[in-house]
């Protein structure tokens, strides 16, 4: 049992708020009478991408705490904590769905995942076929990280919610900076053989097509996802194409590997990235990178302004070692947004064990929160998460713009462009289908 700690003592502290002690203050004592509202991580947690779903997983525990610590969920029975309960989909989809139903019938209500957009596509269906079948036990879907477009697009679903900005969006934030590229003539296209690898692909041929015409594709290659070992005969293949810049969307293993190899067999050219900024990745291509890793995202922490700066040593003051350093601003908002939706579906809940998903929906898909200075609203039209959008380049610690390095490799991300909400926002295709 975790040392008790006052609540008031508590907030007297620098960065509390955020702390994991604040949790075990407010948790088993004050709200033991009341069951808590489950959350179920259905993530890749052992296997070639575990390190993800573990990163994800300190995002999401960081967060039910700062809700759990200012008194949970407010139902009309009581408050509520939030549980964060972790189950194992090994990187397979089957595993994914068995392990969703398995979340299911021990008393979960809202389904998280993000790292595999092929994974999210299986769970959108399954999901939507659960809550016809068995409307009393419905559950929502919490994507974080899962940005295939065609999921809040023909895919849409009122049961799904998408919390990053999806591939054409980030993309289109890329194009900002590779478009004034003038030196570049020449690009290559690197993905994984999945959905969103092909979604990236895609969009990168039509932008380019579109702002940069002058730029040759001089070569585009498709990767088993989570299954290469060596990428050196594929940099080998980029240097020799004569390629000034990768374009990929790789993520994980797969992306700190490729710009391993980078580095091994002297490749010079940039790399533009969607996730660039982390999990490896720095530190492999360390200082080759400056000035040439290139990476999208929805935060950075080097983005200027003291509460931007104050929420970063939070989250590195309440995980300290260096291999822990992968913060998310989408995250901590997902969690705040979702929150908002179950106080004010909690508050007309009849129900002492569940809370209507329907209200909880309806709520959410109408939200806006401002965490640490940063805003996002959902858009009920489709269910894609507005916010703003940061392309940062990769120099070493200490320079111009960059006070934070990224997991002690000494290099970080500055700031070159920011895209307001309204900026990053594109159309949708949705034609969502709601409950009666």
């Amino acid at each position: 049992m975790p040392r008790i700690i006052r609540r008031r003592q508590l907030l007297k502290s620098a960065g509390v708020a955020l702390s994991v002690a604040a949790f075990s203050c407010a948790s088993s004592l004050a709200y033991a009478a009341n069951a808590p509202i489950k959350l179920a991580l259905v993530e890749s947690l052992s296997g070639p991408f575990a390190n993800t779903g573990e990163a994800v997983y300190r995002n999401l525990m960081w967060a039910v705490e700062r809700v759990n610590l200012r008194g949970g969920i407010r139902t009309a029975h009581g408050a509520r904590l939030l549980q964060l309960d972790r189950y194992d989909s090994k990187g397979q989809n089957e595993e994914a769905l068995s392990t969703m139903r398995a979340a299911i019938d021990d008393g979960a209500q809202i389904i998280l995942q993000g790292n595999s957009s092929a994974t999210a596509a299986v769970l959108i269906d399954a999901i939507a076929k659960h809550n016809e079948r068995d409307p009393a036990r419905r559950v929502l879907f919490m994507n974080y990280s899962a940005v295939e477009p065609s999921l809040t697009n023909e895919k849409c679903s009122f049961w799904h919610f998408r919390f990053d900005a999806h591939a054409d969006m980030r993309m289109a934030a890329l194009m900002t900076v590779l478009k004034n590229d003038a030196s570049l003539k020449r690009a290559y296209l690197i993905g994984q053989d999945y959905s969103f690898g092909q979604a990236v692909l895609r969009e990168a041929k039509r932008q380019l097509g579109a702002q940069r015409p002058d730029i040759k594709v001089v070569g585009e290659e498709l990767h088993p996802i989570g299954r290469v070992k060596d990428f050196l005969p594929y940099m080998a293949k980029i240097k020799t194409s004569g390629a000034q810049a990768v374009i990929t969307g790789n993520w994980g293993n797969d992306l700190t590997l490729l710009v391993k190899a980078a580095k091994d067999v002297g490749y010079e050219g940039k790399f533009y990235t969607f996730y660039g900024n982390a999990l490896g990745a720095p530190a492999a291509i360390g200082e080759a990178g400056i000035g040439k890793v290139i990476a999208v995202a929805d935060w950075l922490p080097n983005l200027p302004g003291k509460e931007s700066q104050a929420f970063y040593q939070a989250f590195r003051q309440r995980f300290p070692k260096p291999t822990d350093d992968y913060v998310h601003m989408r995250m901590q908002l997902m969690v705040e947004l979702l929150a908002q939706a179950l106080d004010k579906a909690g508050a007309e809940s009849k129900s002492e064990s569940a809370i209507d998903m329907v209200a909880a929906a309806a709520y959410l898909e109408s939200g806006k929160a401002t965490l640490f200075g940063q805003t996002a609203a959902m858009r009920a039209a489709d269910h894609q998460l507005q916010q703003s959008l940061v392309v940062g380049v990769m120099d070493r610690q200490g320079s111009a713009g960059v006070p934070f390095d990224v997991e002690g490799s000494g290099f970080g991300f500055r700031v070159i462009k920011t895209l307001t909400s309204s900026q990053a926002e594109l159309p949708t295709t949705c034609k969502m289908s709601r409950p009666s």
